[in-house]
């Protein structure tokens, strides 16, 4: 499967946005504030925002959760069902530009979007992209106990299985090592 560098930047501004949400009750959101969105807007290079308000804070909030039922759906219809849903209330407009240094790529918000259709659109469209190569199983949750963060299995064999090797992967299989070792001993 062929991965852009437009596909590639709006995926994980899209796993980004999912893990903002928090966790539990005790979790803080990580769009708590409407300068929380403008830093995150900020960082991830997203073009052609205006001026942020409350009401962009709460259409981003649901359309992260909208993203967040995606990686939930447990087959490629209900994916796609979900995809299409958010890209047909954006109002898709696709059109070629080359701004910002960056070669020709494609835009799929309208000019002058909200962030959230912004968000929406490209976010969108770049799952989609997963669901028609078949290859919506990628789009998945971290398998530790205590981590539900999402991620994309970019992996060859599409067998990763944790947010991150070095923290959620590694603890666990110290955990398991650990057990290991206590059960021979005991």
């Amino acid at each position: 499967m062929l991965i852009t560098h437009d596909i590639r930047c709006a995926l994980d501004t899209v796993v980004d946005l999912v893990n903002t949400a928090p966790e539990d009750d005790t979790t803080p959101d990580g769009l708590r504030d409407v300068a929380a969105l403008a830093e995150f807007v900020e960082k991830h290079e997203i073009s052609d925002v205006g001026v942020l308000s409350e009401f962009d804070l709460s259409a981003v909030r649901r359309i992260r959760g909208r993203f967040a039922a995606v990686f939930a759906a447990a087959d490629a219809r209900t994916a796609a069902g979900l995809i299409n849903e958010l890209v047909a209330g954006a109002g898709t407009t696709p059109r070629l530009t080359d701004h910002d240094g960056y070669d020709w790529h494609v835009h799929y918000f309208a000019p002058g979007a909200s962030v959230a259709d912004h968000l929406a659109a490209d976010g969108g469209m770049a799952l989609a992209f997963f669901v028609v190569a078949g290859e919506q199983e990628r789009l998945r949750r971290c398998e530790a106990p205590d981590c539900r963060r999402a991620f994309v299995d970019l992996s060859r064999n599409r067998s990763r299985r944790y947010c991150d090797s070095r923290t959620c992967g590694n603890r666990l299989h110290v955990a398991a090592y650990r057990a290991r070792r206590k059960e021979a001993a005991g």
